[in-house]
């Protein structure tokens, strides 16, 4: 699937909506998707009224140090999975003293995939201060700049009907 810019604008005009309409404040935990979150947020003007930390956490020492993911949790399971992806929201909720998080870690590619976590394969979480929250994984096909357009798209349109649901 080809995720477009236009797209991607609009699903981040959408969560802006929801965030802004709900009084909510929000930080992207991403490792594959590299800020692109965060970039898609703050491309509207005011978003420094909901988007409160972009954090990068690409290796899984700053995954450690940033965000408090247990070096257990990622010797057992490694960096694409639900565990990490729930401590990583549960991380920048505290990192960044906001209302939502959102948090991706994934294989883009071309290389490191394995057989039981082919390229593609992406690892999202969402979930608020106050209680509750979702993980999914999806497979994504493509190459790495369309394994993360979808990953972005996938996230962003996650959390918004999350947050339409609270």
């Amino acid at each position: 699937m080809t995720v477009t810019d236009t797209q991607l604008a609009m699903a981040g005009e959408a969560l802006a909506e929801v965030l802004v309409r709900k009084g909510l404040t929000v930080a992207t935990a991403e490792s594959c998707t590299g800020g692109w979150v965060a970039k898609v947020l703050t491309d509207r003007a005011g978003s420094s009224a909901y988007l409160m930390a972009g954090l990068v956490t690409y290796s899984n020492d700053a995954k450690r140090s940033v965000l408090g993911v247990p070096d257990e949790t990622l010797e057992q399971h490694g960096a694409v999975s639900e565990p990490v992806v729930r401590h990583m929201v549960r991380g920048a909720i505290q990192v960044a003293n906001v209302d939502v998080a959102v948090a991706i870690s994934g294989i883009a590619g071309p290389g490191g995939g394995t057989e039981q976590k082919p390229v593609g394969t992406v690892w999202f979480a969402w979930g608020a201060a106050a209680g509750g929250a979702e993980a999914r994984v999806q497979c994504f096909e493509g190459d790495r700049d369309q394994v993360r357009r979808q990953a972005v798209l996938y996230v962003l349109e996650g959390v918004t009907g999350f947050l339409e649901g609270l």
